[in-house]
């Protein structure tokens, strides 16, 4: 049988015969007219081979083979129905793993949280945080399918990635409060002195050299670091100089001043999840990742911002 040839709304209408055996109570069913499921009776009886209904006392009654057609066809409906709109499983019957790449810095705050929140609501899902090799990079999997969400300040390129803003915020420049810039601080007190640079790739060119090239003036990096955790320590015993998210600011350190940048920076400061539009109706993905925005705009972890890194071009 050549099943290119075969209507499958005629089956449909089957069904509602074998269930009905009775022409005008199907076409009410269906909502069809009762010549049009008369006609389609008639095709399935050429399709089968076989009269399938034939007249009794009152109803219509089922010939063997249309008996022996019941149960399978009303599988093969059930399966198709599945086929197209598959029905979406419960969170406590997912079974797969979501990998997620994200900095170390903001994985060691929201990571505990987020696989709690996890394991309470789908604990068949296995998270896995991958290595953080730059924003870049973590993008770059993400659209291969390496990894299901990226967690990044950088922009995400792509008609094929979806991407949701969970922080916004400001750069400010900190130092240690008897720094010799603290007491007037201005751009010339800035440039005067080391710079630490914060990025994952190692990377000495940022957002602030970007803006420093427009105006035809530079910084010097005494350093580069992979991670805002190591910039208090670095500043409370040198006359080095950064520049951070607000975020990421001690609180209260009574060791530390914050200032505003001396120039303006063209990069707005946004943290986003990423994801590609492959997992728009993956609901395990979809479920993590509405965890990890609720983990993270909750405030339950206050210092998320990933290393500032140089920046894509806009999406």
């Amino acid at each position: 049988m050549n099943l290119r040839s075969i209507d499958l709304n005629l089956l449909t209408v089957l069904e509602a015969l074998f269930e009905e055996a009775h022409v005008t109570r199907a076409a009410e069913r269906l909502g069809m007219s009762q010549p049009a499921v008369s006609n389609a009776l008639e095709r399935c009886r050429r399709l089968f081979d076989d009269p399938l209904l034939v007249r009794g006392v009152g109803n219509m009654q089922l010939t063997p083979k249309a008996q022996r057609l019941r149960a399978p066809l009303r599988r093969a409906l059930g399966e198709l129905a599945e086929l197209v709109s598959p029905t979406q499983p419960s969170l406590a019957e997912l079974h797969q793993t979501v990998r997620i790449a994200m900095p170390d810095f903001p994985a060691n705050v929201v990571g505990a949280p987020i696989y709690r929140a996890v394991a309470e609501t789908a604990p068949g899902i296995r998270l896995t945080f991958h290595p953080w090799l730059g924003g870049a990079s973590a993008l770059d999997d993400l659209a291969r399918g390496a990894v299901e969400l990226v967690f990044t300040v950088m922009s995400c390129q792509g008609a094929s990635i979806r991407k949701l803003t969970l922080i916004q915020g400001k750069y400010v420049v900190m130092m240690c409060r008897n720094h010799p810039a603290a007491a007037d601080f201005t751009l010339e007190q800035w440039l005067a002195h080391p710079h630490v640079q914060i990025s994952s790739s190692g990377d000495s060119d940022g957002v602030v050299d970007q803006a420093l090239a427009r105006i035809r003036r530079h910084r010097r990096i005494g350093i580069v670091v992979p991670s805002f955790q190591m910039v208090p320590s670095l500043l409370a015993e040198s006359n080095l100089i950064a520049l951070l998210p607000h975020r990421c600011v001690p609180p209260d350190d009574p060791r530390f001043v914050v200032f505003d940048p001396p120039l303006q920076l063209s990069e707005n400061l946004e943290a986003r999840l990423a994801w590609h539009a492959r997992h728009d109706n993956d609901p395990g993905v979809q479920h993590v990742a509405k965890i990890v925005a609720s983990v993270i705009k909750s405030g339950r972890a206050s210092m998320v911002l990933a290393p500032i890194e140089k920046p894509l071009d806009s999406a």
